[in-house]
């Protein structure tokens, strides 16, 4: 399982550019005018982890199959998006189908990539993205909440239920607050899921600056922090710019770009782990000598629901699982070792697997 992020902001502030960087292609337009994406891009891209080379290193792995992740290049969306401007609804649709939101905010000066507001201001922008959102979903609810009327009144449980999610929900936005920020009770997290309102989506910000400021940040990137840390959001500063040129490189030419650039890692990387801890992701591994791969699994994943991530089967059939720790798979030199040092553990149904774990699934068929 990996997930999909919808990468969305104001036009002309790097969303295609830095598209282009995640996917390596040139398939998203990245051009200077508003609406140059028309169709959303969608492309996958594997999540980097060393721990996986590691691992395949030891084992001998024939192959490396490393767990993968969706980006979704949608249009930039303008003021008044929800009631049709721009491209309108039908890419607040497209966002719809996605887990998170990286909201990119231009926070760099050029005098030769306009700006549709005519100034450059994150915060701003960051408010009219979220404006429009949270527009957008009062819309939906007052018009689903007409449709369920008649059968709450007839004394139907889920609808009833629906309909409290549903005014909660509007409540909080007309205090001028998403979604997202509804205190939900353990029985309700499905239903309210299922909803699936714009501004319950975790958002990203990511500080797209100018090369220069990639390592450190600048004045712009420095409010959209305080504004993310306010909001209890996370936030990135990268320089798409830089990112899509690194993309073009081989290996050993990026860390060389990245050294002289004062950079430790790629940006990208950064806005990967970044979204793996918006949406409470860990990764295991399964190892052989045919293959090493990453599979990814929410926090707090039990044993047979992580089996399940490879096969179905895996999960009704589920009997136990071979365990190992990540650090003691390497510090002992693979399977073998960890066996003989007593550091495989047998683990059941109940097991909460732990990001880094290599497994080893024993099931009925």
């Amino acid at each position: 399982m990996g997930f999909k992020m919808g990468i969305v902001g104001m036009p002309n502030v790097g969303k295609s550019t830095l598209f282009n960087a995640l996917t390596k292609t040139a398939a998203a337009q990245a051009a200077n005018f508003p609406f140059c994406t028309i169709e959303p891009n969608v492309g996958e891209v594997a999540v980097p982890d060393a721990r996986l080379d590691k691992l395949a290193e030891i084992a001998g792995s024939k192959q490396i199959i490393p767990t993968r992740m969706t980006f979704v290049d949608i249009a930039g969306l303008v003021k008044g998006a929800s009631k049709g401007e721009g491209l309108g609804n039908q890419f607040l649709a497209n966002i719809r189908e996605c887990d998170a939101i990286a909201h990119v905010l231009r926070c760099f000066e050029d005098g030769d990539v306009t700006h549709v507001e005519g100034r450059i201001d994150p915060v701003e922008d960051a408010s009219t993205i979220e404006t429009e959102l949270m527009l957008s979903d009062m819309e939906s609810i007052e018009r689903r909440l007409q449709n369920l009327s008649r059968k709450v009144r007839s004394g139907d449980k889920e609808a009833a239920q629906q309909e409290r999610l549903l005014k909660a929900a509007l409540g909080a936005l007309e205090a001028g607050k998403p979604a997202r920020t509804v205190q939900i009770d353990a029985d309700d997290v499905k239903a309210w899921k299922m909803l699936q309102l714009l501004t319950t989506k975790p958002v990203l910000y990511v500080c797209n600056v100018e090369e220069s400021a990639a390592a450190t940040g600048n004045a712009l990137s420095a409010k959209v922090a305080a504004m993310a840390a306010a909001e209890g959001n996370a936030h990135v500063v990268i320089s798409a710019q830089i990112e899509e040129e690194i993309s073009q490189l081989e290996a050993d030419e990026a860390e060389m770009f990245l050294s002289e650039m004062g950079l430790e890692e790629a940006g990208l990387d950064r806005l990967i782990r970044a979204g793996y801890a918006l949406l409470h992701l860990e990764t295991y591994f399964t190892v052989g000598p045919k293959e090493a791969r990453a599979w990814t699994i929410r926090h707090g994943t039990a044993a047979p629901q992580a089996a399940g991530v490879i096969h179905g089967d895996f999960e009704r059939g589920f009997i136990r699982s071979e365990t190992i720790a990540f650090d003691d798979f390497v510090t002992l030199g693979g399977e073998q070792g960890a066996k003989d040092a007593g550091k495989m553990r047998i683990e059941g149904k109940t097991y909460i697997v732990k990001d880094g774990d290599v497994l080893h699934f024993l099931f009925n068929t």
